[in-house]
């Protein structure tokens, strides 16, 4: 039996990449999961219009960084501007692909909760003595400075200086303590100081938040704006009717145009060594050419509006330029939110579970050729079945490795759950998520007790890489990055799906094998929105349930034609 959605089907296929001796063109035959809907029907993004979106992006971000220094005194936490895009497209009804224009409510819970905990300082991880009591020195410092210069009520005053006095006071006192002691003194700071340093700053920081949506929606309209203009010079209508819901079983194609495009503008392209380099108005993108080679064939399997090619380059300066803006320009920004399991671990769940999908991917760190995405307008080219969220599969085996956002994965689960609970066809879903307890996420207390969890593993820190998100750039030694937080992994199954790919002991031990087979050197770690406690140790569980049928054990790619058709699509990416 082939995966299946709603609308259209998934298949495994030949493991292809640009060197694999042998390797063949894909045929334009539609793939094997079906689903319940068609699959989105997007318009193309215009060069010029991309350009501008990344300059406005860019602009936002510099907004974004002024505000905090103007504001709070203190940097944009790491990351939660890229984790605000994310959030707020969880619930974004406007028509931009990437800034957010339509929200309910304005105020980002996740920028909100990220800003309020870096103030009034950051706290970073400690490994000695004399920065535990540096640390512990400036968060008093620092609230004491804050509480006289915000309008507090007599009693927060009275509270909070009362402690950071008293703190400063042990200091001068006491130089024997231990790091321990330091930290412990910290926490309990924090814990009378804090209510009181969130009263007096939550005004402030809901008024960032909130002036970053409204300027996010202005830039939105300047963009719909220029894109309706370019249109009405090209005498190309912008009207377009969506082609009705089916509910039946369809082959699912990726996402296709349903609009007429203005003609794609040059982009030059040369290569520095093994770097393609695309150059369009002045601005260049880089991708290396093992990539850029799986770009060639990615298009080739899933464009049908150009097999002569003439308008490939400008759709690949689009792409690489769309996650490079998402990106954003810090050292190792963005890339631990585009992270993807290493290639062992892949080839290990196509072979002992089927799995021939991934649910949150790009044409840039895909393995297989079928996957949803963020952006169907840039990936839909490229073989993207579109977001995810709006993605309704019947059946399959699937996997799920999503950005590491809470109120995104959190959606997530939810999207899992109305899945499995709607169908009746095998279909699994084997999810990979931080391990953050400290303070437990929403969806990871969800998947725990969801009544289609058939397996828990977990894989301890440091003991398990990422393969990064900047993988199409990054050199071949920056590959890879050791996962400083522990990793859970769920097998979520309905009954049919539980019958079909059980996760035995035999299966979930290749698994295992394939991440312990995996050893890199440390490299750049994915941001957490916050010090999380990463797992101390491999653990297993298993949620106890009957197996709806007998269980065969032949039957790790599914069907007679899985395993020839199964296609994973980049075995190694050479660089």
């Amino acid at each position: 039996m082939q995966p299946q959605w709603m609308g259209g089907t998934v298949e495994p296929t030949t493991p292809i990449s640009p060197s694999t001796p042998g390797a063949k063109p894909w045929s334009s035959a539609p793939d094997d999961k079906q689903s319940q809907s068609t699959t989105p029907i997007t318009p193309s993004t215009p060069g010029e219009v991309e350009l501008q979106r990344a300059q406005l992006v860019t602009k936002l971000r510099q907004h974004y960084l002024e505000l905090c220094h103007q504001r709070e005194g203190i940097d944009p936490p790491r990351e939660s501007f890229n984790r605000w895009l994310l959030e707020r497209k969880v619930i974004d009804k406007g028509v931009d692909p990437l800034l957010p224009s339509d929200c309910d409510p304005v105020i980002s819970p996740s920028m909100f909760r990220e800003v309020m905990n870096d103030i009034p300082i950051r706290l970073s991880r400690i490994k000695y003595k004399e920065e535990a009591r540096k640390q512990l020195f400036k968060y008093a410092e620092a609230a004491k400075k804050m509480i006289d210069s915000r309008n507090a009520s007599p009693d927060s005053r009275k509270v909070v200086k009362w402690n950071a006095e008293d703190t400063m006071s042990w200091l001068r006192r006491d130089h024997s303590a231990s790091k321990e002691d330091y930290m412990d003194r910290l926490e309990h700071l924090r814990q009378q100081c804090g209510p009181h340093v969130t009263a007096v700053a939550k005004d402030s920081v809901e008024g960032i938040c909130s002036k970053i949506y409204h300027i996010s929606a202005e830039y939105s309209r300047r963009l719909r704006h220029a894109h309706s203009t370019l249109m009405k010079e090209c005498n190309l209508s912008e009207a377009a009717e969506a082609p009705p819901l089916l509910d039946r079983l369809v082959y699912c194609y990726p996402a296709r145009l349903a609009l007429a495009t203005p003609p794609q503008p040059r982009v030059e392209l040369h290569f520095e060594n093994d770097v393609a380099c695309l150059r369009f108005k002045g601005e260049m993108v880089k991708i290396n050419r093992g990539h850029f080679s799986k770009l060639e064939l990615l298009y080739r399997y899933s464009c049908i509006d150009d097999t002569r090619f003439e308008k490939f380059l400008s759709r690949v300066w689009c792409l690489v330029k769309r996650y490079q803006v998402m990106f954003g320009s810090g050292v190792n920004e963005g890339t631990g939110l585009q992270g993807a399991l290493p290639v062992a671990v892949f080839e290990a769940l196509n072979k002992q579970f089927g799995v021939s999908f991934e649910c949150f991917a790009s044409p840039l760190n895909c393995y297989f050729k079928q996957f949803c995405s963020a952006f169907p307008d840039t990936d839909g080219f490229f073989g993207s079945r579109g977001p995810f969220l709006s993605f309704r599969p019947a059946s399959g085996s699937f996997e799920a490795n999503p950005p590491f956002c809470e109120e995104f994965m959190d959606a997530m689960v939810t999207h899992f759950e109305d899945l499995l609970n709607s169908s009746t066809e095998p279909l699994s879903f084997i999810v990979f998520v931080p391990e953050w307890r400290d303070p437990v996420t929403p969806a990871l207390t969800r998947m725990e007790s969801s009544r289609f969890l058939r397996h828990q593993l977990s894989i301890p820190a440091y003991q398990h890489e990422y393969r990064s998100g900047s993988q199409h750039i990054c050199k071949r030694e920056d590959m890879s990055y050791k996962a400083v937080h522990g990793t859970a992994v769920f097998f979520l199954q309905n009954s049919a799906g539980f019958s079909k790919w059980q996760p035995s002991p035999e299966r979930l031990a290749e698994v295992l094998s394939a991440y312990q087979s995996s050893s890199t050197r440390p490299g750049p770690a994915p941001a957490a929105p916050g010090d999380k406690d990463p797992a101390s140790k491999t653990t297993e569980r298993t949620t106890s349930v009957e197996s709806p049928g007998p269980h065969d054990n032949n039957n790790n790619n599914n069907d007679d034609d899985s395993s020839s058709s199964s296609s994973l699509l980049e075995k190694t990416c050479r660089v």
